[in-house]
């Protein structure tokens, strides 16, 4: 008969799971604005990856290390789509991040660690779901659908999550209904390294403007409203009044689904767009371009 008291299995992996929370907390920070707070980690020497919804508006932070000292930092760049805010911090020697690539499963257990005023903010729960990757009702491509089961403290979104090994996986912010969402390391890294060269993620851009219309009985089209001056439509030779019913030679099933294939990887490829012009039927070649700056 084994002596092993079942309180000494949970102790143990509570020390598992204390040791990862510490070895985990120097690369996680505290960030405070004049509007919000929410947290973050060093992804680079003088950068830190944060939530962009957690703190929007303000390009301005200050930024609390492990610790208790403080820094200011700047926004250095934003993409709504993912929800990846990086900020430039000079002077920090927070611990940068090494993020783990292995794909989580449904029932692992997860570790959120957030900041508050230097201190550790700890969430536990699992992985309530694993899909394959998506794009964000911004249009953002995102690696992996996780959601996960745990309660995320508000000051704490844009944290890490450490999975069942005690590694970062990625960045914990929230979804809908303030559920919580995992913004995978692969992700991250993709768009903070976007950010850290340009200042934001390149999007395509059409020069069209275009509103939903029904082409006939079980149809939709998209209405062209308007076409930009020196854009890609007018390029084209899409004119005002234009109905695009098929791209790609597959019908258009709603506007918001084709302007969500602009993505980053958009720009430059050349889409087939099939037209109705006054009642006739015309095919043109688009070339996507970049979004300008606003």
């Amino acid at each position: 008969m084994s002596n092993t008291s079942p309180y000494s299995s949970l102790d143990q992996w509570s020390n598992v799971v204390a040791d990862a929370v510490s070895a985990a907390a120097p690369g996680v920070v505290a960030i405070q604005t004049r509007h919000a707070r929410a947290s973050g980690f060093a992804w680079r020497p003088g950068w830190i990856v944060s939530s962009e919804e957690g703190l929007p508006e303000d390009e301005e932070a200050e930024v609390t290390l492990p610790g208790g000292a403080t820094l200011a930092a700047k926004v250095a760049g934003r993409d709504p789509t993912t929800d990846v805010l990086l900020l430039r911090c000079e002077g920090s020697e927070a611990q940068p991040v090494a993020f783990d690539a292995t794909p989580l499963r449904v029932g692992e257990m997860v570790v959120a660690v957030g900041a508050r005023e230097g201190l550790p903010v700890v969430a536990g729960g699992l992985v309530s779901l694993a899909g394959p990757a998506w794009r964000s009702l911004r249009g953002g491509e995102i690696d992996a659908r996780i959601e996960l089961d745990l309660r995320l403290r508000l000051g704490s979104e844009g944290g890490l999550v450490l999975n069942a090994r005690g590694r970062p996986v990625g960045m914990a912010v929230f979804g809908p209904r303030r559920s919580v969402l995992l913004i995978p390391g692969g992700t991250v890294e993709r768009v903070a390294t976007q950010l850290m060269a340009h200042g934001r993620m390149p999007r395509g851009y059409l020069g069209l403007s275009l509103q939903p219309v029904r082409v006939d009985a079980c149809g939709v089209g998209a209405m062209v409203m308007g076409v930009a001056a020196r854009g890609p439509g007018e390029a084209a030779g899409i004119r005002q009044g234009d109905i695009i019913v098929a791209l790609d030679g597959q019908p258009i099933r709603s506007v918001a689904l084709l302007l969500r294939r602009l993505g980053p990887a958009s720009v430059g490829t050349v889409l087939a767009f099939s037209l109705r012009r006054a009642g006739e039927a015309l095919d043109v070649q688009l070339t996507v371009g970049e979004r300008p700056s606003d």
